[in-house]
């Protein structure tokens, strides 16, 4: 069965930088787009960046944008998202995502806190 485990999550300062990595496994990774999502306190959950199957293509949040890169590595199925110049907005549960034949699928989510 699909499954998604992300990590690096913690608690950084404002403007540092933190790696979050998902490892997939259960499907053909290579084949799939995968997506990170983040949802703060009280707050819906929002798509942050998307990453084609090729790696080719990215998309961000205009929130997020010229501060995180999504990427990936098809040999390890894994799907990483750097972000630097963290902002306390930024502060919530990061999931990674992939839809794979039609059903939407999701980690266990990784924190992510920005505090002085």
């Amino acid at each position: 069965q699909v499954q998604l485990v992300e990590s690096g999550g913690g608690l950084v300062q404002p403007g540092g930088s933190l790696r979050l990595s998902c490892a997939a496994s259960g499907f053909t990774f290579s084949n799939y787009g995968m997506k990170w999502y983040r949802q703060a306190p009280g707050k819906e959950r929002e798509l942050v960046a998307t990453i084609s199957s090729t790696g080719w293509s990215s998309n961000y949040a205009d929130s997020v944008k010229g501060r995180f890169t999504i990427s990936r590595d098809n040999a390890k199925n894994t799907v990483y998202l750097q972000m630097n110049s963290l902002k306390p907005e930024d502060t919530a549960v990061y999931y990674c995502n992939v839809v794979q034949r039609g059903l939407s699928h999701w980690g266990q989510g990784t924190q992510v806190t920005v505090s002085s």
